[in-house]
């Protein structure tokens, strides 16, 4: 068995310094993206409310806007195998955070339109993905060698709650605002303040904090690439890790047609889908901590069992609520009915995750994500449209969260029989298991 870094937990004085670095650079890059609440709310009430999309329409672009995400395992593996300007992580960052700026800034001076914005998704995706590989392999790397997965899923939960929360909250607000504005000034806002961040991500990765990167070893690839990539095939406990990830992203319904039904059935605003949304992300920071405080007193088996039980109920509320302020309550208590159960299966990816094919793995599962997210939210507005509406959409997600626990005994024992702290078995031979 090889220990987490030298087998040995983190102190307080060595994790606190990583969790607030990696804390401010999850920040950054989830502000950055192109996929994110600060460019697609506007995006997507631009194609609603400007062009005039029906629900599908809206479903089916940013279904092929997303398909650099969809590919996001071959950024991840471009980290694991690059060592850009001689610096790994930090390196990918400063090269593509300003690749994304400029592409940014360049849309900034284009004329808003139904193929314009399609191309600005795209290339703003593809130069952003590289941006995130590095912050997720370097974060992934960070957890497994401090012995801290738990605690780093935690800031990494809530890093991705915040941008999410703010971008909802002002980016509804913004797009009500610009109702009355020419697109183009829209558009311009909305890129040059996307390239002003990746810049940001550009200036960070160029720093170098020792009380950070002084507790960390490398782990360049030893083998080429086909070995890599053997390695990882080999690696039985990433399958269920990326099986259970899948389903609990995939949530027919909770996109598109959430906002269709809240909008046109209960007569919400733009202003109040964005303040459901900032209200469903911060609902989750709570039950994140409670997990950052319950991952050093149990087992990652017992939370990851405990949090599904709980999360698999989520969205049933949403089908007995008829008005906007009920919704509001439904937004809280699915945001604090699931924060536990995202954290947990955030850690064992991590776990699973073999050594020096972090990144891999970690952007195999953003992969899958968005494939969940996407082809999920295209399932959910035929639903809606055409099966059965709201109702069919609150049945298929409960139904995807509840093949999740039989998925979790898949998971090999040992990789999940440890609390924070205590050592991993990363590359254990014993998590390995012949795939029939």
């Amino acid at each position: 068995m090889n220990a987490a870094g030298e087998g040995a937990s983190a102190g307080p004085a060595r994790r606190l310094p990583v969790l607030l670095y990696m804390g401010g650079l999850m920040l950054l890059v989830g502000f950055g993206s192109p996929a994110g609440g600060l460019i697609d709310v506007p995006v997507t009430f631009f194609l609603k409310n400007k062009l005039h999309l029906e629900a599908h329409e809206v479903a089916n672009f940013r279904l092929a806007a997303a398909v650099p995400l969809y590919l996001g395992f071959l950024f991840g593996f471009a980290r694991d195998r690059w060592n850009l300007l001689a610096r790994k992580d930090r390196g990918m960052m400063i090269v593509f955070g300003a690749v994304c700026a400029v592409v940014y800034a360049g849309f900034a001076a284009a004329s808003p339109s139904y193929p314009v914005l399609m191309a600005a998704i795209l290339l703003s995706l593809a130069a952003w993905s590289f941006t995130r590989a590095a912050e997720q392999g370097l974060a992934s790397m960070a957890g497994q060698q401090l012995a801290m997965t738990g605690w780093m899923s935690v800031v990494w939960s809530i890093c991705s709650s915040l941008p999410y929360l703010a971008s909802y909250g002002a980016g509804g607000l913004l797009s009500q605002y610009l109702e009355g504005e020419r697109a183009d000034v829209a558009a311009r806002i909305l890129f040059l303040v996307g390239a002003g961040v990746m810049a940001a991500i550009t200036c960070y990765a160029a720093w170098k904090p020792r009380a950070v990167y002084g507790h960390l070893h490398p782990e360049p690839s030893q083998a080429h690439s086909l070995g890599e990539l053997r390695r990882l095939a080999r690696h039985w406990p990433v399958y269920p890790a990326l099986a259970i990830w899948f389903l609990w992203s995939f949530a027919p319904g909770s996109g598109t047609p959430l906002q269709y039904y809240l909008q046109n059935t209960l007569r919400a605003s733009d202003s109040q889908w964005g303040a459901w949304n900032a209200i469903f992300a911060v609902a989750f920071i709570p039950t994140y901590l409670l997990y950052g405080v319950l991952c050093r007193r149990f087992t990652a088996r017992t939370l990851l069992f405990w949090g599904t039980i709980v999360g698999v109920p989520q969205f049933v509320p949403l089908y007995f609520i008829h008005t906007v302020h009920g919704a509001m309550w439904g937004a809280a208590f699915i945001g604090l009915s699931g924060g536990v159960a995202s954290s947990a299966f955030i850690d064992l990816l991590m776990r699973a995750a073999p050594k020096a094919l972090q990144g891999t793995v970690m952007m195999l599962a953003g992969s899958l994500y968005w494939v969940a997210v996407r082809f999920g939210d295209v399932l959910g507005t035929y639903l809606y449209d055409y099966a059965g509406g709201f109702a069919a959409c609150v049945v298929a997600i409960t139904i995807a969260y509840a093949l999740i626990l039989p998925t979790l005994l898949l998971v090999p024992k040992p990789l999940i029989a440890t609390r924070e702290g205590e050592v991993l078995p990363i590359e254990d031979e014993d998590l390995a298991r012949p795939l029939v």
